[in-house]
């Protein structure tokens, strides 16, 4: 069949038997792996049968008998490299029930704030900053509690720390060389103190202050300590003349 070129050839080919044949072959288009959706926190998410969590005992001296705070978690994505554990709800167990109505609300509030999703870490600073007028009181280990509620959002803390929401920064080595120096001179002077008296009940004085110093709510730290405001323990002592924090480091004179 004759073809009229009306037109200026500008370029061409050659069909080779080959290029007919490949022309002729169906085309194959490779299926795209289909991408797994990536759940993420939010107040839709159903609720599963079973949920991983753990339980915290309160035991503070402002009520007479001690609370339970278990903190539920769902697991999302599991088995993936997007798996996350985050917190679901919250329950708080006590026989005491003068408080009932107000630990039924937060409860019910914070794990409605939860179930919402999103950076929920904001619950920790807003529970630990809540004051008793009454005053607060020491828990075991010398940290200074100012209400219930902040020991609440102090256990919260330690859950979101737990399961990876919060990441405590850590001392550096520098930091932690320096406390462990400023405590050994404590505790060096301390006993240089102690050896050097002459009376016998400044001796039996000293030594039952040193028997404090292990035991008790100041746990490791002197009992004589006083609250540091920057970490809320009572490991602040002086030394020359300038208040020194024994465990954070922290000190007026920088």
């Amino acid at each position: 069949m004759a073809i009229k070129i009306t037109k200026k050839i500008k370029s061409y080919s050659v069909n080779k038997p080959e290029d007919k044949a490949a022309e002729a072959a169906p085309v194959v288009v490779a299926a795209m792996p289909a991408t797994a959706e990536i759940i993420h926190m939010h107040e839709k998410v159903e609720r599963p049968e079973a949920l991983v969590g753990a339980t915290y005992k309160i035991k503070s001296p402002l009520v007479e008998h001690a609370m339970y705070v278990t903190i539920n978690d769902i697991v999302l994505n599991p088995g993936t490299d997007h798996e996350l554990r985050r917190p679901f709800e919250v329950f708080i167990n006590s026989k005491n029930m003068d408080h009932f109505q107000w630990v039924v609300a937060i409860t019910r509030i914070m794990s409605a704030v939860f179930r919402k999703g999103g950076d929920v870490t904001f619950l920790v600073e807003e529970m630990k900053a809540v004051f008793d007028p009454r005053g607060g009181y020491f828990k075991a280990g010398g940290v200074y509690m100012p209400s219930i509620v902040a020991e609440i959002g102090s256990v919260v803390e330690e859950h979101l720390k737990f399961i990876g929401m919060i990441v405590d920064p850590e001392l550096s080595d520098a930091q932690r060389a320096m406390i462990a120096e400023k405590r050994a001179a404590y505790e060096s002077r301390t006993k240089k103190k102690s050896s050097e008296g002459d009376l016998a009940v400044d001796a039996g004085r000293d030594s039952a202050d040193e028997a404090a110093s292990q035991s008790g709510e100041g746990a490791s730290f002197p009992a004589s300590a006083t609250m540091c405001h920057k970490c809320n323990n009572k490991a602040l002592v002086l030394m020359d003349g300038c208040q020194t924090c024994l465990n954070c480091g922290y000190s007026k004179c920088g």
